[in-house]
């Protein structure tokens, strides 16, 4: 079986809404036999899980924790998967990963800290500004 061509782009960052958009990415990849890349954007002082700031908190972290989110979400897991932990600004990271992607999948709602907006920052972000068709998933 050869790779697929298409890519399905999903950013998780642990929230119950990266939650549902990691499913909903998964269904599309196997819908269109594309691969799922899932994005985690991380940096030293933005690091997943709440847990607070570990200074030793690396690519390989994140690329634990990216591996957990899928592993909990995802069953079974989709055959063309690529785990991606970007260090960069979740914007930035999901706008460069969506280049040349099939859609980009984002909740609408991550683990920032206005409650009452539709969209949250980096979902108006990708909307705004994505290379490819965007994928909101409420």
């Amino acid at each position: 079986m050869s790779e697929p061509t298409r890519r399905v782009v999903v950013g998780v960052d642990g929230s119950a809404g990266s939650r549902r958009a990691l499913r909903r990415a998964a269904l599309e990849a196997l819908a269109h036999d594309a691969t799922l890349e899932v994005v985690l954007a991380w940096g030293l002082l933005d690091q997943p899980g709440g847990t607070g700031f570990d200074p030793q908190y690396d690519e390989d972290a994140a690329r634990d924790d990216v591996r957990r989110m899928v592993d909990g979400e995802l069953d079974p897991e989709p055959p063309h998967l690529v785990l991606r932990p970007i260090n960069d600004l979740p914007s930035r990271a999901l706008l460069s990963a969506g280049e040349g992607a099939w859609t980009l999948v984002v909740g609408s709602r991550g683990l920032g800290g206005f409650k009452g907006l539709l969209l949250g920052s980096v979902s108006q972000q990708v909307v705004h500004h994505a290379p490819c068709p965007v994928m909101v998933v409420p």
